[in-house]
Protein backbone atom coordinates (compact mmCIF):
# COMPACT_ATOMS: atom_id res chain seq x y z
CA UNK A 1 0.00 0.00 0.00
CA UNK A 2 1.36 3.04 -0.88
CA UNK A 3 1.70 5.89 1.78
CA UNK A 4 -0.98 8.29 -0.13
CA UNK A 5 -3.02 5.23 0.43
CA UNK A 6 -2.63 4.24 3.82
CA UNK A 7 -3.06 7.86 5.00
CA UNK A 8 -5.76 7.87 3.46
CA UNK A 9 -7.46 4.70 5.08
CA UNK A 10 -6.40 6.76 8.70
CA UNK A 11 -8.58 9.92 7.73
CA UNK A 12 -11.58 8.00 6.44
CA UNK A 13 -10.99 5.31 10.06
CA UNK A 14 -10.77 8.77 12.48
CA UNK A 15 -13.66 10.42 10.92
CA UNK A 16 -16.25 7.50 10.46
CA UNK A 17 -18.56 8.37 12.80
CA UNK A 18 -19.08 11.79 10.75
CA UNK A 19 -18.95 9.89 7.93
CA UNK A 20 -21.56 7.47 8.78
CA UNK A 21 -23.73 10.31 10.13
CA UNK A 22 -23.72 11.99 6.39
CA UNK A 23 -24.95 8.74 5.14
CA UNK A 24 -27.42 7.63 6.84
CA UNK A 25 -29.03 11.45 6.51
CA UNK A 26 -29.34 12.20 10.10
CA UNK A 27 -29.00 15.70 9.40
CA UNK A 28 -31.13 17.32 6.60
CA UNK A 29 -29.48 20.50 6.80
CA UNK A 30 -26.05 19.84 5.42
CA UNK A 31 -24.62 23.45 7.10
CA UNK A 32 -25.73 21.82 10.44
CA UNK A 33 -22.82 19.94 12.33
CA UNK A 34 -23.04 16.59 13.66
CA UNK A 35 -21.99 16.25 17.55
CA UNK A 36 -22.58 13.14 19.21
CA UNK A 37 -22.25 13.69 22.86
CA UNK A 38 -24.48 10.58 23.99
CA UNK A 39 -21.92 8.25 24.44
CA UNK A 40 -23.16 6.90 27.97
CA UNK A 41 -25.94 5.85 26.00
CA UNK A 42 -23.98 4.00 23.79
CA UNK A 43 -20.84 4.30 21.43
CA UNK A 44 -20.02 3.64 17.57
CA UNK A 45 -18.04 0.13 17.42
CA UNK A 46 -14.44 0.54 17.18
CA UNK A 47 -13.65 -0.32 13.28
CA UNK A 48 -10.55 -2.74 15.00
CA UNK A 49 -13.64 -4.55 16.88
CA UNK A 50 -15.56 -4.74 14.12
CA UNK A 51 -12.89 -6.50 12.01
CA UNK A 52 -11.96 -8.76 14.85
CA UNK A 53 -15.72 -9.43 15.08
CA UNK A 54 -16.76 -10.33 11.32
CA UNK A 55 -15.38 -13.74 10.77
CA UNK A 56 -17.53 -15.48 13.83
CA UNK A 57 -20.55 -14.11 12.08
CA UNK A 58 -19.78 -16.43 8.44
CA UNK A 59 -16.74 -18.21 8.62
CA UNK A 60 -16.20 -19.35 12.10
CA UNK A 61 -19.99 -19.65 12.82
CA UNK A 62 -20.49 -23.01 14.24
CA UNK A 63 -21.89 -23.46 18.03
CA UNK A 64 -18.60 -23.04 20.05
CA UNK A 65 -19.93 -26.39 22.62
CA UNK A 66 -19.74 -28.59 19.73
CA UNK A 67 -17.01 -31.71 19.49
CA UNK A 68 -16.26 -31.10 16.02
CA UNK A 69 -13.46 -28.93 14.29
CA UNK A 70 -15.54 -25.71 13.69
CA UNK A 71 -17.26 -25.69 16.95
CA UNK A 72 -13.35 -26.25 18.18
CA UNK A 73 -12.78 -23.07 16.06
CA UNK A 74 -15.64 -21.34 17.92
CA UNK A 75 -14.98 -22.58 20.91
CA UNK A 76 -11.16 -21.80 20.68
CA UNK A 77 -12.62 -17.76 19.90
CA UNK A 78 -14.31 -17.55 23.15
CA UNK A 79 -11.40 -19.05 25.58
CA UNK A 80 -9.23 -17.03 24.40
CA UNK A 81 -11.61 -14.08 24.85
CA UNK A 82 -12.21 -15.50 28.51
CA UNK A 83 -8.04 -15.47 28.88
CA UNK A 84 -7.77 -11.79 27.49
CA UNK A 85 -10.76 -10.10 29.72
CA UNK A 86 -9.39 -12.17 32.45
CA UNK A 87 -5.72 -10.39 32.22
CA UNK A 88 -7.03 -7.04 32.45
CA UNK A 89 -9.24 -7.99 35.45
CA UNK A 90 -6.11 -9.72 36.89
CA UNK A 91 -8.31 -12.54 37.26
CA UNK A 92 -8.83 -16.23 36.41
CA UNK A 93 -10.09 -17.22 33.18
CA UNK A 94 -13.12 -18.87 35.13
CA UNK A 95 -14.39 -16.31 36.62
CA UNK A 96 -15.82 -14.79 33.32
CA UNK A 97 -19.24 -14.94 32.86
CA UNK A 98 -20.73 -13.77 29.56
CA UNK A 99 -24.69 -12.79 29.86
CA UNK A 100 -26.50 -10.74 26.90
CA UNK A 101 -25.54 -6.98 28.42
CA UNK A 102 -25.08 -5.13 31.02
CA UNK A 103 -28.62 -5.23 32.56
CA UNK A 104 -28.36 -9.06 32.78
CA UNK A 105 -25.34 -9.01 34.71
CA UNK A 106 -26.72 -6.97 36.99
CA UNK A 107 -29.57 -8.47 37.46
CA UNK A 108 -28.15 -12.19 37.86
CA UNK A 109 -25.34 -10.53 40.34
CA UNK A 110 -28.06 -8.80 42.82
CA UNK A 111 -31.22 -11.73 42.23
CA UNK A 112 -28.72 -14.37 41.86
CA UNK A 113 -26.87 -13.69 45.35
CA UNK A 114 -30.05 -13.23 46.82
CA UNK A 115 -31.71 -16.32 46.13
CA UNK A 116 -28.46 -18.21 46.68
CA UNK A 117 -28.29 -16.83 50.49
CA UNK A 118 -31.88 -16.89 51.25
CA UNK A 119 -32.05 -20.47 52.76
CA UNK A 120 -28.52 -20.03 54.70
CA UNK A 121 -29.72 -16.74 56.27
CA UNK A 122 -33.02 -18.38 57.21
CA UNK A 123 -30.94 -21.90 58.96
CA UNK A 124 -29.04 -18.83 60.44
CA UNK A 125 -31.45 -16.56 62.17
CA UNK A 126 -34.68 -18.61 61.66
CA UNK A 127 -37.55 -18.79 59.27
CA UNK A 128 -38.89 -15.56 59.39
CA UNK A 129 -35.13 -13.78 58.43
CA UNK A 130 -34.42 -12.22 55.47
CA UNK A 131 -31.11 -11.43 53.58
CA UNK A 132 -30.08 -7.61 53.79
CA UNK A 133 -28.90 -5.80 50.80
CA UNK A 134 -27.17 -2.42 50.66
CA UNK A 135 -26.97 -0.39 47.45
CA UNK A 136 -27.44 2.88 46.80
CA UNK A 137 -29.90 5.33 45.58
CA UNK A 138 -28.73 6.68 42.38
CA UNK A 139 -27.69 2.99 41.44
CA UNK A 140 -29.09 1.73 37.38
CA UNK A 141 -32.50 0.70 37.59
CA UNK A 142 -30.82 -2.69 36.22
CA UNK A 143 -29.81 -2.99 39.91
CA UNK A 144 -32.18 -0.71 41.47
CA UNK A 145 -35.62 -2.64 40.10
CA UNK A 146 -34.89 -5.86 40.53
CA UNK A 147 -34.28 -5.29 44.30
CA UNK A 148 -37.18 -3.00 45.12
CA UNK A 149 -39.02 -5.78 43.70
CA UNK A 150 -37.49 -8.51 46.02
CA UNK A 151 -38.54 -6.17 48.49
CA UNK A 152 -41.98 -5.71 47.91
CA UNK A 153 -42.43 -9.84 47.66
CA UNK A 154 -41.03 -9.98 51.13
CA UNK A 155 -37.91 -11.46 49.90
CA UNK A 156 -34.84 -9.17 51.19
CA UNK A 157 -34.44 -6.11 53.70
CA UNK A 158 -33.38 -3.41 51.25
CA UNK A 159 -31.39 -0.33 52.42
CA UNK A 160 -30.55 2.66 49.80
CA UNK A 161 -27.84 5.31 50.79
CA UNK A 162 -27.93 8.50 49.71
CA UNK A 163 -24.98 10.16 48.79
CA UNK A 164 -23.75 13.42 49.47
CA UNK A 165 -25.01 16.36 47.18
CA UNK A 166 -22.03 15.91 44.71
CA UNK A 167 -23.16 12.12 44.38
CA UNK A 168 -20.63 10.75 45.89
CA UNK A 169 -21.02 8.46 49.07
CA UNK A 170 -19.53 8.27 52.43
CA UNK A 171 -17.61 4.73 53.50
CA UNK A 172 -18.90 5.17 57.27
CA UNK A 173 -22.39 5.45 55.81
CA UNK A 174 -22.18 1.85 53.83
CA UNK A 175 -19.99 0.52 56.86
CA UNK A 176 -22.74 1.60 59.28
CA UNK A 177 -25.23 0.07 57.80
CA UNK A 178 -23.88 -3.41 57.71
CA UNK A 179 -25.83 -5.80 59.62
CA UNK A 180 -25.49 -9.65 60.60
CA UNK A 181 -27.45 -10.42 57.63
CA UNK A 182 -26.34 -8.08 54.97
CA UNK A 183 -25.32 -10.59 52.13
CA UNK A 184 -24.81 -8.38 49.57
CA UNK A 185 -23.48 -4.32 48.51
CA UNK A 186 -23.99 -3.17 45.02
CA UNK A 187 -22.73 0.31 44.42
CA UNK A 188 -21.84 1.43 40.93
CA UNK A 189 -18.43 2.36 39.85
CA UNK A 190 -19.43 5.62 38.62
CA UNK A 191 -22.52 6.80 38.16
CA UNK A 192 -24.24 6.92 34.28
CA UNK A 193 -25.70 10.32 34.70
CA UNK A 194 -23.79 12.67 37.16
CA UNK A 195 -20.60 10.72 36.51
CA UNK A 196 -19.75 10.62 40.11
CA UNK A 197 -17.21 8.14 40.93
CA UNK A 198 -17.63 6.02 44.15
CA UNK A 199 -14.99 5.23 46.58
CA UNK A 200 -15.34 1.61 45.59
CA UNK A 201 -11.77 0.72 46.43
CA UNK A 202 -12.11 1.99 49.94
CA UNK A 203 -15.37 0.58 50.04
CA UNK A 204 -14.36 -3.09 49.33
CA UNK A 205 -11.68 -3.04 52.08
CA UNK A 206 -13.86 -1.71 54.72
CA UNK A 207 -16.19 -4.72 54.10
CA UNK A 208 -13.27 -7.18 53.84
CA UNK A 209 -12.32 -5.86 57.57
CA UNK A 210 -15.79 -6.61 58.47
CA UNK A 211 -15.75 -9.89 57.06
CA UNK A 212 -12.39 -10.98 58.67
CA UNK A 213 -13.74 -9.51 62.40
CA UNK A 214 -16.60 -11.51 61.55
CA UNK A 215 -15.16 -14.53 60.15
CA UNK A 216 -17.66 -14.99 57.34
CA UNK A 217 -17.98 -14.80 53.84
CA UNK A 218 -20.76 -12.08 53.51
CA UNK A 219 -21.54 -9.81 52.25
CA UNK A 220 -20.15 -9.95 48.65
CA UNK A 221 -19.63 -6.97 47.17
CA UNK A 222 -21.04 -6.37 43.48
CA UNK A 223 -19.82 -2.63 41.59
CA UNK A 224 -21.35 -2.19 37.89
CA UNK A 225 -18.88 -0.93 36.31
CA UNK A 226 -20.05 -0.23 33.05
CA UNK A 227 -19.10 3.44 32.62
CA UNK A 228 -15.72 3.33 34.58
CA UNK A 229 -14.23 0.55 32.02
CA UNK A 230 -12.69 2.92 29.65
CA UNK A 231 -11.46 5.50 32.00
CA UNK A 232 -10.24 3.84 35.27
CA UNK A 233 -8.53 0.48 36.49
CA UNK A 234 -10.49 -2.41 36.80
CA UNK A 235 -7.88 -4.79 38.32
CA UNK A 236 -10.49 -6.62 40.65
CA UNK A 237 -8.27 -7.08 43.63
CA UNK A 238 -7.40 -3.45 43.92
CA UNK A 239 -11.10 -2.50 43.52
CA UNK A 240 -11.67 -5.34 46.19
CA UNK A 241 -14.83 -6.57 44.77
CA UNK A 242 -16.73 -9.96 44.61
CA UNK A 243 -18.82 -9.13 41.43
CA UNK A 244 -18.48 -6.60 38.74
CA UNK A 245 -20.54 -6.00 35.95
CA UNK A 246 -19.54 -5.10 32.20
CA UNK A 247 -21.13 -4.02 29.35
CA UNK A 248 -20.05 -3.51 25.52
CA UNK A 249 -21.82 -1.19 24.14
CA UNK A 250 -20.23 1.25 26.23
CA UNK A 251 -16.62 1.32 24.99
CA UNK A 252 -17.23 0.80 21.83
CA UNK A 253 -17.92 -2.78 21.28
CA UNK A 254 -21.24 -4.45 20.07
CA UNK A 255 -24.53 -3.96 22.54
CA UNK A 256 -26.19 -7.31 23.13
CA UNK A 257 -22.81 -8.58 25.46
CA UNK A 258 -21.89 -8.19 28.70
CA UNK A 259 -20.46 -10.03 31.46
CA UNK A 260 -20.49 -10.44 34.75
CA UNK A 261 -16.75 -11.35 37.21
CA UNK A 262 -17.76 -13.60 39.84
CA UNK A 263 -14.83 -14.16 42.11
CA UNK A 264 -13.85 -17.88 42.97
CA UNK A 265 -16.07 -19.16 46.10
CA UNK A 266 -18.73 -16.28 45.61
CA UNK A 267 -22.28 -18.55 45.80
CA UNK A 268 -25.12 -17.14 43.07
CA UNK A 269 -27.68 -18.78 41.78
CA UNK A 270 -28.16 -19.02 38.02
CA UNK A 271 -31.61 -16.73 36.74
CA UNK A 272 -31.34 -18.88 33.27
CA UNK A 273 -31.66 -22.85 33.09
CA UNK A 274 -30.57 -24.90 30.07
CA UNK A 275 -27.57 -26.42 28.66
CA UNK A 276 -25.26 -25.27 31.51
CA UNK A 277 -23.14 -22.90 29.39
CA UNK A 278 -21.23 -20.42 31.43
CA UNK A 279 -20.18 -22.51 34.46
CA UNK A 280 -23.74 -23.23 34.63
CA UNK A 281 -24.92 -19.39 35.53
CA UNK A 282 -26.03 -18.66 32.54
CA UNK A 283 -27.08 -21.17 29.80
CA UNK A 284 -27.51 -20.59 26.60
CA UNK A 285 -25.24 -20.97 23.10
CA UNK A 286 -22.53 -18.22 23.57
CA UNK A 287 -22.78 -14.64 21.27
CA UNK A 288 -19.34 -15.76 19.71
CA UNK A 289 -18.63 -12.49 17.88
CA UNK A 290 -20.14 -10.44 20.53
CA UNK A 291 -18.00 -11.96 23.15
CA UNK A 292 -14.79 -11.58 20.44
CA UNK A 293 -16.15 -7.80 19.96
CA UNK A 294 -16.02 -7.17 23.88
CA UNK A 295 -12.60 -8.69 24.73
CA UNK A 296 -11.43 -6.72 21.64
CA UNK A 297 -13.12 -3.49 23.27
CA UNK A 298 -12.15 -3.63 26.41
CA UNK A 299 -8.19 -4.51 25.65
CA UNK A 300 -8.50 -1.12 23.35
CA UNK A 301 -9.86 0.63 25.91
CA UNK A 302 -8.04 -0.23 28.59
CA UNK A 303 -4.58 0.46 26.59
CA UNK A 304 -5.10 3.89 26.06
CA UNK A 305 -7.57 4.83 28.93
CA UNK A 306 -5.06 7.03 30.97
CA UNK A 307 -4.53 9.36 27.73
CA UNK A 308 -7.97 9.67 26.35
CA UNK A 309 -9.05 10.92 30.08
CA UNK A 310 -6.33 13.46 30.11
CA UNK A 311 -7.77 14.42 26.68
CA UNK A 312 -11.24 14.00 27.56
CA UNK A 313 -11.15 16.06 31.26
CA UNK A 314 -9.83 19.02 29.30
CA UNK A 315 -13.10 19.13 27.02
CA UNK A 316 -15.35 18.26 29.64
CA UNK A 317 -14.24 21.10 32.03
CA UNK A 318 -14.23 23.25 29.15
CA UNK A 319 -18.07 22.57 28.40
CA UNK A 320 -19.01 22.61 31.99
CA UNK A 321 -16.97 26.43 32.33
CA UNK A 322 -18.92 27.73 28.81
CA UNK A 323 -22.29 26.30 30.26
CA UNK A 324 -22.53 27.30 33.61
CA UNK A 325 -21.95 30.60 31.95
CA UNK A 326 -25.83 30.39 31.65
CA UNK A 327 -27.81 32.55 34.13
CA UNK A 328 -29.40 29.92 36.31
CA UNK A 329 -27.79 26.80 35.87
CA UNK A 330 -26.02 24.63 38.12
CA UNK A 331 -23.55 21.17 37.42
CA UNK A 332 -24.90 17.94 39.03
CA UNK A 333 -22.20 16.12 40.66
CA UNK A 334 -19.04 16.49 41.92
CA UNK A 335 -16.73 18.71 39.79
CA UNK A 336 -13.21 17.05 40.18
CA UNK A 337 -14.40 13.18 41.19
CA UNK A 338 -16.27 12.19 37.85
CA UNK A 339 -16.09 10.70 34.71
CA UNK A 340 -13.96 12.52 32.47
CA UNK A 341 -16.52 12.52 29.83
CA UNK A 342 -19.16 13.39 31.60
CA UNK A 343 -21.33 17.15 31.84
CA UNK A 344 -24.76 16.99 33.47
CA UNK A 345 -25.77 20.23 34.39
CA UNK A 346 -30.07 22.07 35.17
CA UNK A 347 -31.41 24.91 33.67
CA UNK A 348 -33.87 26.50 36.10
CA UNK A 349 -37.35 27.16 33.99
CA UNK A 350 -36.77 24.91 31.06
CA UNK A 351 -37.87 21.19 30.23
CA UNK A 352 -34.90 18.90 29.55
CA UNK A 353 -36.68 17.50 26.87
CA UNK A 354 -37.65 20.31 25.22
CA UNK A 355 -34.08 21.48 24.86
CA UNK A 356 -32.69 18.24 23.99
CA UNK A 357 -35.33 17.93 21.15
CA UNK A 358 -33.91 21.67 20.50
CA UNK A 359 -30.73 20.73 20.45
CA UNK A 360 -31.12 17.33 17.74
CA UNK A 361 -32.28 19.88 15.37
CA UNK A 362 -29.34 21.73 15.42
CA UNK A 363 -27.11 18.33 15.35
CA UNK A 364 -26.22 17.92 18.92
CA UNK A 365 -27.56 14.49 20.76
CA UNK A 366 -27.23 14.28 23.82
CA UNK A 367 -29.92 12.74 26.51
CA UNK A 368 -31.68 14.36 29.86
CA UNK A 369 -30.30 10.87 31.95
CA UNK A 370 -29.91 7.35 31.49
CA UNK A 371 -31.05 6.27 28.01
CA UNK A 372 -33.08 3.79 29.84
CA UNK A 373 -35.52 5.86 31.05
CA UNK A 374 -35.56 8.67 28.25
CA UNK A 375 -38.87 7.80 27.06
CA UNK A 376 -39.96 8.45 30.51
CA UNK A 377 -41.30 11.60 31.45
CA UNK A 378 -40.26 11.46 35.45
CA UNK A 379 -37.91 13.09 36.60
CA UNK A 380 -34.65 11.65 37.00
CA UNK A 381 -34.04 9.08 40.34
CA UNK A 382 -30.55 10.32 40.28
CA UNK A 383 -31.32 13.92 40.73
CA UNK A 384 -33.74 14.17 43.43
CA UNK A 385 -31.66 11.47 45.39
CA UNK A 386 -28.82 14.27 45.20
CA UNK A 387 -31.16 16.74 47.28
CA UNK A 388 -32.68 18.47 44.26
CA UNK A 389 -35.81 20.12 43.18
CA UNK A 390 -38.01 18.52 40.54
CA UNK A 391 -37.27 21.31 38.61
CA UNK A 392 -33.63 21.11 38.94
CA UNK A 393 -33.85 17.35 37.98
CA UNK A 394 -36.72 18.37 35.13
CA UNK A 395 -34.28 21.03 33.42
CA UNK A 396 -30.89 18.70 33.73
CA UNK A 397 -28.98 17.46 30.49
CA UNK A 398 -26.18 15.04 30.11
CA UNK A 399 -23.54 15.57 27.23
CA UNK A 400 -21.15 12.90 27.40
CA UNK A 401 -18.15 13.20 25.01
CA UNK A 402 -16.11 10.26 23.18
CA UNK A 403 -13.62 9.43 20.85
CA UNK A 404 -15.02 11.29 18.20
CA UNK A 405 -15.26 14.63 20.23
CA UNK A 406 -13.50 17.73 19.62
CA UNK A 407 -12.95 21.03 20.64
CA UNK A 408 -14.89 22.16 18.12
CA UNK A 409 -17.78 20.34 18.99
CA UNK A 410 -17.49 21.44 22.71
CA UNK A 411 -17.58 25.08 21.25
CA UNK A 412 -20.52 24.41 18.91
CA UNK A 413 -22.80 23.38 21.88
CA UNK A 414 -21.11 26.05 23.91
CA UNK A 415 -22.40 28.70 21.11
CA UNK A 416 -25.59 26.68 19.90
CA UNK A 417 -27.27 26.21 23.80
CA UNK A 418 -27.72 29.83 25.23
CA UNK A 419 -30.15 31.29 22.56
CA UNK A 420 -32.20 27.22 22.73
CA UNK A 421 -32.43 27.96 26.92
CA UNK A 422 -33.53 31.89 25.92
CA UNK A 423 -36.35 30.34 23.43
CA UNK A 424 -37.43 27.62 26.17
CA UNK A 425 -37.52 30.25 29.29
CA UNK A 426 -39.40 33.22 26.99
CA UNK A 427 -42.36 30.48 26.64
CA UNK A 428 -41.95 28.79 30.45
CA UNK A 429 -45.09 29.58 32.03
CA UNK A 430 -42.85 29.14 35.57
CA UNK A 431 -39.30 31.72 36.90
CA UNK A 432 -38.33 30.06 39.80
CA UNK A 433 -35.77 31.53 42.31
CA UNK A 434 -32.66 29.72 41.80
CA UNK A 435 -32.85 28.48 45.68
CA UNK A 436 -35.03 25.49 44.01
CA UNK A 437 -31.87 24.18 43.24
Amino acid sequence: MSKGKKEKKIIKAKTGNRSIAKKNKLTSNKSVRFVYMDHAATTPVDARVMKAMLPYFDKYYANPSSLHAPGQVAGAAVFNSRNSIAEILNAHADEMVFVSGGTASDNLAVVGTVNSSAVEIKKLFGADALPHVITSAIEHPAVLEPLIKLERKGKIELTQLKPEKNGVLRVKDVVDAINERTVLISIMYANNEVGSVQPIAEIGKAIIKYRKSKNIAYPYFHTDACQAAGFFDLNFEKLHVDLMTLNGGKIYGPKGIGLLFVRRGVKIEPMIYGGGQERRLRSGTENVPGIVGLAKALELAQAKREKESDRLIKLRDRLIDGLLKIEKSRLNGDAKKRLPNNVNISFMDIEGEAAMLYLDAKGIYCSTGSACASRALDPSHVILALGLSYEAAHGSLRFTLGQSTTKKDVDYVIKELPDVVRKLRAISPVSLDMKQF
